[in-house]
């Protein structure tokens, strides 16, 4: 298994900088029009853990997280404290928040997703790592009890309903979630004495995919 259900300390990834990244491949015509392309469909998120630490203490809690993920080697839960819901981050995540299918007679497996909109454009992300104990479920704008109504696999962010919704019937969901991520780099360089000085280790984290 190359994934650790595991989360970074969430108190050292506070104060992070990161955020989503797309590629874009962008040609320029001779007549000076662009064609435009994107080989991903899902935007991938970078973060630096570094910028979290705020005492030797924390140092080296990193480092022993970081030893014990061998480096790049295996993946782990990452909180993004500016999109860890949801829901807006001033509110808290209820059972309609998200439209993540409608029943067809025969499905009741629902995978999480998180629309973000614009106008009229959307995007579906989707949420593979929901945070146990979380996860909210209705349907039909009636709210569901977990584990009579549904189950909910936390390491693949998969939703079990208990009965077959029937064809037509909204289902809905609310819940906070990890990224799945990984170190971007085998090598931490920490000094005690530039750390006192304000310096903090440069320490890459990447999403991966799972």
């Amino acid at each position: 298994m190359s994934f650790h259900e595991v989360r970074f300390p969430a108190n050292l990834s506070f104060g992070s900088l990161g955020g989503p990244e797309r590629r874009t491949d962008v040609v320029t015509l001779a007549n000076g029009f662009e064609e435009r392309n994107t080989p991903w469909a899902h935007s991938r998120r970078r973060y630096d853990a570094g910028l979290g630490m705020r005492s030797l203490d924390d140092v080296a809690a990193l480092i022993a997280f970081f030893e014990a993920r061998r480096g790049q080697m295996f993946g782990f839960r990452w909180k993004d404290w500016a999109d860890y819901k949801s829901c807006a981050p001033s509110a808290t995540p209820a059972h309609d928040d998200q439209v993540i299918g409608q029943g067809d007679g025969t499905r009741r497996e629902f995978a999480l997703i998180k629309s973000y909109i614009s106008g009229d454009q959307s995007y579906a992300r989707p949420i593979t790592k929901p945070v146990r104990g979380t996860v909210r479920v209705g349907i039909e704008g009636d709210e569901m009890h977990e584990g009579v109504h549904y189950s909910v696999d936390t390491a693949r962010g998969m939703v079990s309903l208990s009965d077959v919704p029937g064809p037509g019937r909204q289902v809905t969901a609310g819940y906070e979630f990890d990224v799945p991520v990984r170190f971007d780099t085998d090598r931490i360089a920490t000094s005690v004495a530039s750390f006192q000085a304000g310096e903090v280790p440069d320490v890459p984290v990447v999403e991966v995919r799972v």
